[in-house]
């Protein structure tokens, strides 16, 4: 039988939230109430430059830029509602592909030349709808997400994956239909690569971003790295062999655009690949005999965590002087339910194997040991979106607490972007535009729609797609 689960929309008090969370067993400290000027509107300080709050945005896919690479008026409008949100520090705002084959969708934008005037102003839109809103920007900080998609490159075919693999992975080949001799990225095709990523960080500087975030996340290609122990050669391997993509490519940065500051978005660990069981339910997927080696930060498990080597890494990156850390975990391709917790699936997912709180506990407890044992990073959590109308109280806490410098915001933005907003201000929270986790932003794009939140933003509610999606989900 499938998880009966509790809404958050029913846990009306403080008691009925620390009673269920106790049920569940999930330990997610909250504050009973917001206290004015608290931590949240607390400002911070990145290398030497001082971010206004503890809010952040986190980047998106909206499958909705031009095919050539460049935003469209979708594009547009998203990043307008982000600089009105009243977050200071957006954290890339949109996963930009460094180039074609890298890209998610055939409509993710793309990082080029002839691109840079576009990002340039779609930079320049989001800073100045930030200064129409609050009256300045000087404590407002911009990044872009630069990518890869490795193995869920979809450049050409929304519904057709060209996958570039660093090594053939014993589930995730056999799950997406590749040959175990699937061809693998050789070293000089990674070098080739490394390159683009310094040329792609160059543009973002020219265009006006203040950091670049090179992604390690989510099972694209900077995250496959990180688990690459079967693969042979300069990047695979050894701990120092497989972060040496990143360091090549800080490198670089530091060569050719000194005065760029470098962030990086992190799944903090992995599990195994889920599929549907019979019911419906996730269930983890099978691979033979012996340890599961191939998720960084897991224990062997395949549903448990060593931190060891996440610590390591983090620790490498402060090495390399950069402050900015953006946790997260897993995938959304093979284990989504640890990575963005909602009790409504996305069409090709699983309904969830655990209280969604569960899996929001999980990330805060890891992003908070992280921070203890690295202190001098600043940490961007994630996972916050399921907690709907407790997250302020939540994201108090966390941060008060230090266990988090910074609140991130996903899913959340696309239905009620001025969230953050209205906490620092003090206003009450809009109940109405709350996201409720329906999966819709994600369902529409894995069947060949732009991303949007259908059920709460009136703009997306009356487009088209919507009834396309209704059909979809329908059937």
């Amino acid at each position: 039988m499938p998880l009966t689960i509790k809404r958050v929309a029913q846990l009306k008090t403080p008691a009925d939230l620390r009673a269920h969370l106790q049920s569940v067993g999930a330990d997610i400290p909250f504050d009973d109430a917001l206290t004015p000027n608290g931590p949240l509107a607390q400002p911070i300080t990145v290398h030497g430059r001082v971010v206004g709050n503890r809010f952040a945005i986190l980047p998106m896919e909206g499958w909705d830029g031009t095919p050539d690479g460049r935003p469209s008026d979708l594009t547009v409008r998203r990043w307008r509602r982000f600089g009105r949100s009243g977050a200071k520090l957006i954290w890339g705002g949109e996963a930009v592909a460094v180039r074609p084959d890298g890209r998610a969708n055939p409509n993710q934008l793309v990082i080029n030349p002839a691109n840079l005037s576009d990002l340039a102003k779609l930079r320049e839109t989001l800073v100045a709808e930030h200064k129409a809103a609050f009256g300045r920007t000087d404590d407002l900080l911009v990044g872009l997400q630069l990518t890869h998609s490795g193995r869920f490159a979809r450049p050409n075919d929304k519904k057709r994956i060209e996958p570039r693999i660093l090594y053939p992975h014993p589930v995730l080949n056999r799950k997406f239909g590749l040959a175990p001799d699937h061809p693998v990225m050789s070293d000089t095709e990674v070098s080739q690569l490394v390159a683009d990523f310094v040329t792609a960080a160059k543009l973002a500087a020219d265009a006006g971003f203040e950091f670049v975030d090179v992604k390690h996340c989510h099972g694209y290609l900077g995250h496959e790295f990180l688990s690459a122990v079967d693969r042979p050669g300069t990047y695979g391997g050894s701990f120092e062999n497989r972060t040496r993509f990143l360091t090549e490519i800080v490198q670089g940065i530091r060569a050719t655009s000194p005065k760029l500051d470098i962030g990086v978005r992190l799944s903090m660990f992995d599990f195994v690949p889920y599929k549907p069981g019979a019911d419906n339910t996730g269930v983890p997927e099978t691979w033979g005999d012996g340890p599961y080696r191939w998720a960084f930060g897991g224990d062997g498990s395949g549903g448990g965590t060593d931190l060891s080597e996440p610590i390591a890494f983090l620790k490498l990156l402060s090495s390399l002087g950069i402050k900015l850390v953006c946790t997260s975990a897993g995938s959304p391709y093979y284990n989504p339910h640890i990575q963005r917790p909602a009790v409504f699936p996305p069409s090709d997912g699983y309904l969830p194997p655990e209280d969604p709180l569960v899996g929001v506990a999980r990330q805060l407890a890891v992003t908070a040991k992280l921070k203890a044992a690295v202190p001098d990073l600043l940490f961007v959590g994630s996972g916050y979106t399921y907690l709907q109308e407790w997250l302020p109280q939540v994201g108090q806490a966390a941060v008060g607490r230090g266990m988090a410098d910074f609140v991130g915001l996903g899913r959340m933005v696309l239905s009620y972007p001025d969230l953050p907003a209205d906490v620092i201000a003090g206003r009450e929270v809009q109940v109405k535009r709350i996201c409720r986790t329906f999966s819709d932003c994600t369902t529409a794009p894995r069947n060949g729609l732009v991303s949007g939140c259908y059920p709460l933003d009136p703009f997306y509610k009356t487009r088209p797609e919507a009834q396309q999606l209704a059909v979809v989900k329908r059937g």
